[in-house]
């Protein structure tokens, strides 16, 4: 390859560790599909939103061929938009394209897949592909390299058989997979209709072959690949290939298993890996899960037959983890959306798989659906909570850009239940008929306390404090709303932050609620708060427990810190971004 590329992929990821498969999608599909073999000459170059928007474009200019102004030696960059990078990757395309006017952007993802109309950085590009571009994008950057030229600026992106598709998991390096979250996906689209979701403009889901697949993981697995995320949107939609893709793990993680499997080499530390490209600064290694594979699918909970349930109770401890999207327990709201969900078997199934089996159960609620008011809410999450899953994720709904709940809301569109939300991204909604602008901001203080307090993993003695209320009968959510008002309204330790709080912050907080808010002894709390502390691994000194923490040692690896270390990272793989390619 020559020291310039002709064409560039590039995107802007949430963060370091979450990299991006549908870049390599593409990158793999370069050299299929008829035509020139275009495999040599792209190149990919990821980023996180955390790097300074003029650098990303001063690498993007050293990357690229020296400057030609003809078009059929113009270089071309793709781009994957998302709803969460397209404010930075607008302004990179707008300073690009300032500079190289010659070089042809070409535009993919979900945020540029609908409502083109009125998009800046869609007036920007030179082209978009809507939806798939396996296929699509190699076939544009011909045309724009070798002619003829398209004539349109907007191509509906061609979906083809997923046997007609590179699998692109060769394209993760051996540091990606040493320092990153590895995206793996058995099928792509889905077959339920939730209108929230893009999903559910799929017709239906469509699987990769599973001998093909199963060869790519095992070779991945040989080059010491440990921590897979499926990025299917329901993995337990086939039981047969659920099935048959749980055992090839569980193969890897039985005793007698092949020498050379079993010993494939872990990923080196930080200091042995190599070196990085010089676009990305070094990222810090990821942390060791305590098990020899970690695994995350997300599952829908009311579809566990027995067979399932036998294969998913062989794993130990440690090795699943499982994202179920319950969303909404109301039957009402479940209907407005299109969602079809049998509460009694979801129940009954997430407590067998909290009796019978050591996978880590990771559900999601969302607000804001429509016509689901706070009460419904708090009333769905006791539910929850009493059923006990390790983690509980809030998330507050998004306007997703194409889906049918989206469409509700465009010019001309009957309104219903009062949807409104805000212009900017993430496009957050703000009220709803059934719940207030005040809620909504109470909902999202709440939430980012639940993830500190709850999903931290850090206060597993002191939580059962904050819930326990007082009320009669007790509400978990009442309680917990309650000491998230209290912490932004009083607390002279955090009052009027959600960021930037340390675990001794937080530490303080608590000491203060407990004991002037709740009433509770505060030799009581501080018992259960030196115990959470401790065992967290945390070495400083809260002033609320000054001269009651024990003399510690050197900080040990095992035991609850480990698991401490071991809920940081999963919640690290639940907000992972999958940059697949999807409509």
């Amino acid at each position: 390859m020559s020291d310039h590329p002709r064409i560039v992929l590039a995107t802007l990821n949430a963060r370091y560790i979450h990299a991006s498969l549908g870049l390599r999608y593409l990158l793999a599909n370069m050299a299929r599909h008829g035509g020139a073999d275009l495999r040599a000459t792209t190149v990919l170059r990821e980023y996180t939103l955390a790097r300074p928007v003029a650098q990303v474009v001063e690498d993007l200019l050293a990357t690229l061929t020296p400057s030609a102004y003809q078009v059929s030696a113009a270089p071309i960059v793709g781009f994957g938009v998302y709803i969460w990078n397209v404010v930075q990757t607008t302004e990179v395309v707008r300073q690009l394209k300032a500079l190289r006017p010659d070089v042809r952007v070409v535009l993919g993802g979900p945020e540029v897949s609908h409502e083109l109309e009125g998009q800046a950085i869609v007036a920007l590009a030179d082209h978009v592909i809507t939806g798939w571009g396996d296929v699509s994008f190699p076939k544009l950057c011909r045309a724009l390299i070798h002619g003829p030229r398209p004539l349109m600026k907007v191509i509906a992106g061609e979906q083809p058989p997923l046997e007609e598709i590179e699998l692109p998991y060769a394209e993760f390096s051996d540091a990606d997979l040493a320092h990153r979250l590895l995206y793996v996906e058995a099928s792509r689209g889905c077959p339920f209709k939730c209108e929230f979701c893009l999903s559910a403009l799929d017709k239906t889901a469509w699987a990769f072959d599973e001998d093909a697949f199963l060869a790519e993981l095992a070779t991945l697995y040989a080059r010491g690949a440990r921590n897979f995320k499926f990025v299917d949107r329901t993995f337990n939609l086939k039981i047969d290939a659920s099935i048959r893709i749980l055992q090839f793990f569980l193969n890897r993680l039985a005793p007698g298993a092949g020498v050379a499997e079993r010993s494939a080499p872990c990923p080196p530390p930080a200091s042995q890996a190599p070196p990085l490209p010089a676009h990305n600064a070094l990222p810090p290694q990821l942390p060791d899960l305590g098990t020899p594979l970690f695994i995350h699918f997300e599952v829908v909970p009311d579809h566990l037959p027995d067979r399932l349930k036998d294969a998913i109770a062989k794993f130990p401890p440690g090795v699943l983890q499982f994202e179920i999207g319950i969303q909404s327990f109301d039957v009402d709201v479940q209907q407005r959306i299109s969602r079809r969900q049998d509460n009694a078997k979801t129940q009954a199934n997430l407590r067998w798989l909290l009796d019978h089996s050591h996978a880590h159960l990771h559900t999601d609620l969302i607000f804001g659906l429509p016509g689901e008011s706070w009460q419904s809410f708090a009333q769905g999450f006791d539910r929850l909570y009493a059923i006990g899953p390790h983690e509980i994720q809030l998330g507050v709904l998004k306007r997703l850009r194409g889906t049918p709940l989206a469409n509700r809301s465009l010019p001309g569109a009957v309104p219903e239940h009062a949807m409104v939300y805000a212009a900017a991204p993430p496009y957050t909604v703000q009220h709803t008929d059934a719940v207030g602008a005040d809620e909504v901001q109470a909902f999202i203080r709440l939430a980012r306390y639940w993830d500190l307090v709850a999903n931290s993993g850090r206060f597993g003695a002191t939580l059962p404090l904050v819930m326990r209320g007082g009320a009669a009968p007790p509400s978990p959510f009442a309680a917990f709303g309650d000491f998230a008002h209290w912490l932004w309204h009083t607390s002279a330790i955090t009052q009027g932050k959600t960021s930037g709080l340390s675990p001794e912050d937080l530490v303080d907080a608590l000491f203060d609620y407990l004991t002037t808010q709740r009433g509770l002894s505060p030799a009581d709390v501080r018992a259960v708060l030196v115990a959470d502390y401790v065992a967290s691994g945390a070495r400083s000194n809260p002033q609320s427990l000054q001269g009651f923490l024990p003399a510690r040692e050197a900080p040990q690896i095992g035991g609850r810190r480990a698991l401490v270390k071991r809920q940081e990272k999963r919640q690290d793989l639940h907000h992972a971004k999958p940059t697949k390619i999807e409509a």
